[in-house]
């Protein structure tokens, strides 16, 4: 037999703060699975909650200890940079410690995870039944923006079941943000760069009504909304300044056409710095003349067609100002996601791929037993150690 090809067992990573004991099931049940190594990060639940994680360790899990609660986010990172050090090579799927990921679809994205050559597998629930109000507004609110800013679907926006490539852990560190918000711009930044991302069906699960989690889905959901709200700012700011001009302009020059040309142009030079700086921050690093002709060539084209289109809905709809309406939300969602994936989008090359391939600089220093934290404790089924300190990612 060839013991060199076998495949390397995934790393099963549970965030978990201030759990209950269906976190203890749940370890039990994937230690009896074999499914893999199970590394739970105990998000800083404090004295109250030792007794629990030292029954976790017992039961077969590696669990590692933030002194302070750092949000969701850190603690995948820490269980990450783990996976790096102590199983080098290993893929990660993530799972809820709350109970609502059963070992059968943990296992299921695991294992598609590994045949599929996907780069990042997500365990997409299909809230039939008796779903909570909160979780099923929270989902809708966050899908529908995700569509808007990628151009690509994703049904369960909140899945906490995640199957990642061993590959992508250091552009998984490399990603911005401690608690909640970390997952969706993971999705984000996934659907920004082409990663190839694909979604299964799996239970869906609700204990207590979904008491036990700490998702705020007003605020968690602005992550995705709040590209789109700056973007309304900018155009509203824009408005403005041509509106403003345009006031002056004309009664200086007598010439209506000198004051429209003079009051655009200002305009969108604003507007196009304001895109470029605050809104679609990748575009600082598109070229300044390349971006700028890019935009001038859309502007344009957007002029031309809201002529066109206002002319033609206006025959259609005999209303001008329902004409008028329609055009300039068409005209604008559209504007929007041109300057995200055409106008301000970095060309991809091999040597500026958005997913780094180099060692993320939290673990530069790393040693065969360090892990990425302030004062980490490590604990296992056979030791408790002392893990070395390093700055956070």
């Amino acid at each position: 037999m060839d013991f060199d090809n076998k495949p390397i067992p995934p790393v099963v990573l549970i965030p978990a703060y201030e759990p209950d004991a269906k976190l203890l099931r749940l370890v039990e049940d994937l230690h009896g699975a074999r499914l893999g190594h199970v590394v739970v990060v105990d998000d800083g639940s404090g004295p109250a909650y030792a007794h629990l994680f030292a029954a976790v360790a017992a039961a077969g899990a590696t669990v590692l200890t933030h002194e302070v609660n750092r949000g969701k986010g850190a603690a995948l990172k820490t269980g990450f940079a783990y996976t790096l050090a102590a199983h080098p090579g290993a893929a990660v799927v993530c799972a809820d410690s709350d109970g609502q990921h059963s070992v059968v679809d943990i296992g299921r994205v695991a294992d598609h995870l590994r045949t599929s050559g996907a780069e990042l597998v997500l365990g997409g629930r299909r809230f039939t039944g008796d779903v909570p109000v909160r979780s099923r507004f929270g989902n809708a609110a966050t899908r529908h923006a995700f569509a808007l800013a990628t151009g690509r679907r994703v049904h369960d926006t909140q899945t906490g079941l995640r199957g990642h490539a061993a590959a992508t852990l250091p552009w998984l560190l490399d990603i911005r943000g401690d608690r909640f918000e970390y997952e969706l711009r993971v999705l984000l930044a996934a659907a920004h760069s082409g990663m190839r991302m694909e979604e299964i069906k799996i239970e869906t699960i609700y204990l207590e009504h979904n008491a036990s989690s700490h998702f705020r889905p007003i605020r968690d959901s602005l992550a995705v909304w709040g590209q789109l709200l700056a973007f309304t700012g900018s155009s509203l700011i824009g408005f403005a300044v041509d509106l403003a001009l345009l006031a002056v302009i004309y009664p200086l020059t007598g010439s209506l056409l000198a004051a429209v040309i003079g009051a655009r142009l200002v305009s969108a030079t604003l507007n196009f710095s304001l895109n470029r700086r605050f809104v679609f921050t990748r575009g600082r690093e598109v070229p300044l003349a390349r971006a700028a002709f890019r935009y001038a060539v859309l502007a344009g084209s957007v002029l031309t067609a809201n002529v066109l289109l206002m002319e033609s809905l206006n025959l259609i709809l005999g209303s001008l100002v329902a004409a008028k309406v329609l055009t300039e939300l068409t005209l604008f969602t559209a504007s929007f996601l041109l300057q995200r994936t055409a106008v301000f989008l970095p060309t991809r090359d091999a040597s500026t791929d958005e997913r780094p391939t180099g060692t993320p600089s939290c673990l530069r220093d790393l040693d065969t037993q360090g892990i990425v934290d302030h004062g980490l404790r490590v604990e296992t089924p056979q030791t408790v150690a002392q893990a070395t300190p390093l700055a956070a990612p």
